[in-house]
């Protein structure tokens, strides 16, 4: 995205999460693990939700995702609705709309790099030599340019973590939710990953909602977000 074109995409909601509510059954009591749960992002926000293990915060990103229902409340991306979609429509909100970074890479070990980075591109109906060219330009933004054909096996820790952050990212999506990304690597390696985050949020204006346990990361995103007992709190 251009100058001109993040600049037009700032200010435009990309995520709301409106008076969400879960819960869980535990030995048959009712355990409530988030309790109305208000946010927006913006195109181009980066922002960061820290809570201790056990918070709900995977709970959270899993709700703001699709991949569950809350008891109460709405999930908005991109204007539409999550939860009114049928399953169709969610897989192809997500292709198009939402990129997934987690502690561990999930790339496949059959497949070498740009072969694992163009897998959403086809999945939403790019051609093959496209999904090439655009999967090998995103890897060299992220600096494996000279490792398009290796598979996760012969690549690095964070070499693999920067292979899945430009899969997040090859479709262009309005926001990326991040599940601990760099929570997998040691600290030289956690730093370039996140600030290879960054720098991709201000050349493309996604959004980044990152999730994590980590004060001094959190600390390093413009916004954050604190969640404990069930509730959401800024600063």
């Amino acid at each position: 995205m251009n100058n001109d074109a993040t600049n037009q995409a700032i200010g435009k909601a990309v995520l709301i999460a409106e008076n969400l509510s879960k819960s869980y059954d535990d030995a048959g009591k009712r355990l409530q693990v988030l309790e109305q749960i208000n946010f927006t992002v913006e195109a181009g926000d980066t922002l960061a939700i820290v809570g201790a293990s056990g918070s709900g915060k995977s709970t959270l990103l899993q709700l703001l995702a699709g991949l569950d229902k809350p008891d109460h409340g709405s999930v908005t991306v991109a204007g539409t609705e999550v939860n009114a979609l049928s399953a169709a429509k969610l897989g192809r909100l997500r292709n198009q709309h939402m990129g997934f970074v987690y502690q561990f890479h999930h790339l496949l070990p059959e497949f070498d790099a740009q072969e694992n980075v163009a897998m959403p591109l086809l999945l939403g109906g790019c051609s093959p030599q496209e999904a090439a060219e655009r999967a090998a330009d995103m890897l060299v933004k992220v600096g494996l340019g000279e490792r398009l054909k290796h598979r996760p096996a012969e690549l690095s820790g964070g070499e693999r973590q920067r292979a899945a952050v430009a899969r997040a990212l090859v479709s262009k999506p309005s926001v990326i939710l991040a599940d601990e990304p760099t929570g997998n690597l040691d600290q030289r390696n956690a730093q370039q990953v996140f600030e290879l985050m960054l720098e991709l949020n201000q050349q493309t204006g996604t959004a980044i909602v990152l999730v994590t346990h980590d004060e001094h990361l959190a600390a390093r995103m413009p916004t954050q977000y604190h969640l404990s007992n069930g509730q959401l709190v800024q600063g």
